[in-house]
Order: C-alpha cells, then sequence, then structure tokens
C-alpha cells in the first residue's frame, strides 16, 4: 500500500475518531438535522474546485453511501442499546477486508489479511461490548446497525471499483445526502434550532469527521489496498475510547488498555506490506 494512501486513511481515522466525542456535545440535535447540517457543512470542500459532476449510477452510489448508511445508524443508536449497536456497527472495517475479492476482481485473501481483521476485531468488540448483547426487543436495530456496516463497507469497496470520478464529486453525495437527510428531519423530527453553544460542535463536525473525512477516505481507498485499510480502521473505536476519556470524563481501564493492543496489533499485521 502507498505511503500517500496510508497517511490519508490514518486522516481520515484521526477525524472520525471525534465523531463520539462531538456527538456528545450535540446529543439534544435531532438526529437527521444534524446528519443533515453536518454533510451540507461537508460539501463545502466542492465550493472552490466546482462540485463534481456525476453520473446517476456513481451519485446513486454517494446516497448510499452517506445518506443511507447515516440513516441505519442513527435509527439503530434509536432502537437498540447504543452500546451494542456500536459493536454490530464496527464490523464494517472487517467485511471490508473479507469482501474485498468479492467486489473487487484480482484481489485476494491472506491469512495475514484475516489474521488482523479477526484481531481488530477483537478489539474492537472489548471496547464497546459493556455486557453484551442482551437488548430484549431490540433485533430492529441491530439488524439496522448490521446493514449499516454492510453499506458502509460495501459502499468503500465500489468506490474503488468504479473509480472513474474525482475526488471532488464527494462534495456532490454530501449536498445530495445532507438534503435528503434534511428532508428526512422535516417529515420525521419535530423542530429544532441549535443553539450558540452547539454551533462550533456542529461545525467542527461538518468540517471533519463528516466533511473532510470523507474526502480522505475516497482517495485512500482508490490508491490504496482495502485490505489493509480495513484493518487500519479499527483504530478508530481506539482513538475514539481515548478521546472520550480524556475530554469527555470517562476512564481508561485494563480493558481498554487489552483492546487497545489487540487493535494496533491487528492494525499492524492487516497493513504490513508484504510477507
Amino acid at each position: 500500500m502507498t505511503r500517500r494512501a496510508t497517511l490519508d486513511a490514518l486522516a481520515a481515522i484521526a477525524l472520525w475518531s471525534t465523531l463520539a466525542l462531538l456527538g456528545t456535545r450535540l446529543r439534544a440535535v435531532p438526529p437527521f438535522l444534524l446528519v443533515g447540517v453536518a454533510l451540507l457543512l461537508g460539501s463545502v470542500f466542492g465550493l472552490r474546485g466546482g462540485f463534481g459532476r456525476a453520473r446517476p449510477a456513481v451519485l446513486l452510489l454517494g446516497v448510499y453511501g452517506l445518506f443511507a448508511y447515516h440513516f441505519c445508524l442513527f435509527m439503530a443508536l434509536r432502537l437498540a442499546p447504543p452500546v451494542e449497536a456500536n459493536l454490530v456497527n464496527y464490523l464494517w472495517p472487517l467485511l471490508i477486508v473479507v469482501l474485498s475479492p468479492a467486489l473487487l476482481p484480482g484481489t485476494r485473501l491472506t491469512a495475514r489479511h484475516v489474521a488482523g481483521a479477526l484481531l481488530g476485531f477483537a478489539g474492537a468488540a472489548l471496547l464497546v461490548a459493556r455486557g453484551g448483547l442482551g437488548g430484549g426487543g431490540a433485533l430492529l436495530g441491530y439488524g439496522l446497525a448490521a446493514l449499516a456496516a454492510l453499506i458502509w463497507s460495501t459502499y468503500s469497496l465500489l468506490t474503488k471499483r468504479v473509480g472513474d470520478f474525482p475526488t471532488s464529486t464527494v462534495a456532490t453525495f454530501c449536498l445530495a445526502s445532507g438534503l435528503l437527510s434534511l428532508g428526512c428531519h422535516a417529515l420525521l423530527e419535530p423542530r429544532y434550532w441549535p443553539s450558540g453553544a452547539e454551533w462550533p460542535a456542529l461545525l467542527l463536525m461538518g468540517l471533519g469527521p463528516m466533511g473532510a473525512a470523507f474526502y480522505l477516505w475516497d482517495r485512500a481507498m482508490k490508491a490504496g489496498d482495502p485490505r489493509s485499510i480495513g484493518t487500519l480502521a479499527y483504530l478508530t473505536p481506539l482513538a475514539s475510547t481515548v478521546l472520550l476519556a480524556v475530554f469527555g470524563g470517562g476512564s481508561l481501564g485494563v480493558t481498554t488498555l487489552v483492546a487497545g493492543g489487540l487493535i494496533v496489533g491487528g492494525a499492524v499485521l492487516g497493513s504490513w506490506p508484504r510477507g
């Protein structure tokens, strides 16, 4: 995998690791409003070079990835216990690794990729599974979380497969998905206007984990090895947990340290150049 692709992937992961912390600052904002405003802010990266024109199939892929993923994820977090729903959602890095041969011709899995992916998933499970999946009556939520994981993993792989659109087109994806999210807010949620204290966090979210991260991820997926990038993605729950512990009033215990070792080990193993 090229050094540039690795750096782009790590930068996207670093931005995504702030999403949970920013989300705690914005928990009063209705989910679809939050997603809609954040994605519209993320689309401003297309202003400089002009929004990339996309064929209908490519635009549909972008909306599938950005809108459908967040739709399923936020509905899952409403219907199922959030921690357990996040565990299911964190299947997407593993799915990127194992689905690569099915969606990308010429790609095959090695024992190293499989071992790295499984180590990373074990670490992610330790971080987010606090007491198992005993949600009682929340099967629909778990199903939507699994669907979200499938959507993001297949979107990531298909952007590499079609690969004939510039990264600037991601701005068009953000714009279309943001407008759809605001439409869902208008239809499904009570009216809400963010307070003055909420706008800074909303701005950071739109420009970072729900903005620049998508562009960096697109470049990484197109230029890099999706199997290695998928294992690197397990760094996201680790970094997110550390940020919450430092800035969100949480704590780092033995479980977190053990999980961190599994995640970092899996990421290193799965992204090792060769051999």
